[in-house]
């Protein structure tokens, strides 16, 4: 039983393209004699001439029309078939790069690199980022695929979001008194802060939230200190000499073993920092960032409250 081979198919098409058998094997950079021989086989296997030969050159019948773009489908369905195993190659041995927002190792950013690893231990994994923000800009600049990143909002020009869960703001503080009652805006503008991300104060979510809570107070959150890391901000918290505002997870994580004097109380109305899956706007993603967003989502909506994208 004869068989339509994928070089058969190549040397067809490049022949109908050229116009020639010398231009198409040239083209090939296969020996003229070779492609006659697989269009003689394929003319065999059709049961039909494909072309006819004029002078030095080939025209193509009206079967090499009707052929064509079939060949062309199959040929490409053959290429992204390799692809596809080219890639998922490149998964099992290359670097899997997937931004995250700075305190996602509070959350799952250990056991999300264990779930890579129990899939693929041949493959070096990147957790990039200290902050949202930063991340964000990592994606705008192409050095990233895909994040899961905290966003005060869910509209972001040239990118698609999809919230997957919400983690709440809480307050924190050593004082009982100060937990005894859900904190309002009014009472949250008088209190003394201890806030993390310094560095990007005025594009960190959870900032972004607590000011626009404040909004009708006229006064924005009054931070006595300002750290980098909400390990520090806790410890502070814990040793008296600040409140902070952090996301529940993160409090219920760090306060144990960080402050285990202090406690923490909602926000009144309750604010809630939301986490979404960020990428380019139509971008096409890769099989490893198809895989991290998965296993990622999956990380944070076991810990925090999931939410339904739009």
């Amino acid at each position: 039983m004869t068989v339509l081979t994928l070089h058969q198919l190549r040397c067809f098409l490049a022949a109908y393209e050229e116009g020639s058998l010398t231009a198409a094997a040239d083209r090939l950079g296969y020996a003229q004699p070779s492609v006659s021989e697989q269009i003689r086989n394929l003319e065999a296997t059709l049961g039909a001439p494909l072309f006819r030969r004029v002078g030095r050159g080939v025209v193509a019948t009206t079967v090499a029309d009707e052929f064509r773009p079939h060949a062309e489908r199959t040929l490409a369905a053959a290429e992204e078939a390799r692809a596809a195993v080219a890639s998922q190659v490149r998964l099992e041995t290359g670097t899997i790069r997937f931004g995250m927002f700075g305190i996602a190792r509070l959350y799952a950013g250990a056991d999300l690199v264990a779930d890579v690893l129990a899939r693929y231990p041949g493959v070096r994994v990147e957790l990039i980022g200290t902050n949202s923000t930063e991340v964000q800009e990592e994606l705008r600049r192409g050095r990233l695929e895909a994040a899961m990143i905290a966003v005060p909002q869910l509209e972001s020009e040239g990118f698609t979001v999809t919230p997957v869960a919400r983690d709440e703001l809480v307050y924190v503080s050593r004082d009982p008194a100060r937990l005894a009652t859900a904190v309002t805006p009014h009472r949250l503008s008088l209190a003394t802060l201890v806030m993390p991300e310094t560095t990007f104060r005025q594009v960190d979510s959870v900032r972004i939230l607590l000011r626009q809570m404040l909004h009708e107070t006229g006064r924005n959150p009054q931070t006595r200190i300002e750290v980098e890391d909400v390990e520090t901000a806790v410890e502070l918290a814990g040793m008296g000499l600040a409140d902070t505002v952090i996301t529940k997870g993160a409090a219920e994580q760090l306060l144990p073993r960080l402050a285990p004097e202090a406690g923490w109380v909602s926000l009144r109305p309750r604010q809630y920092d939301t986490l979404a899956i960020v990428h380019r706007r139509d971008a096409i993603l890769s099989p490893a960032a198809r895989l991290m967003i998965e296993l990622a989502t999956a990380r944070i909506q076991a810990i925090a409250e999931p939410v339904n994208p739009r």
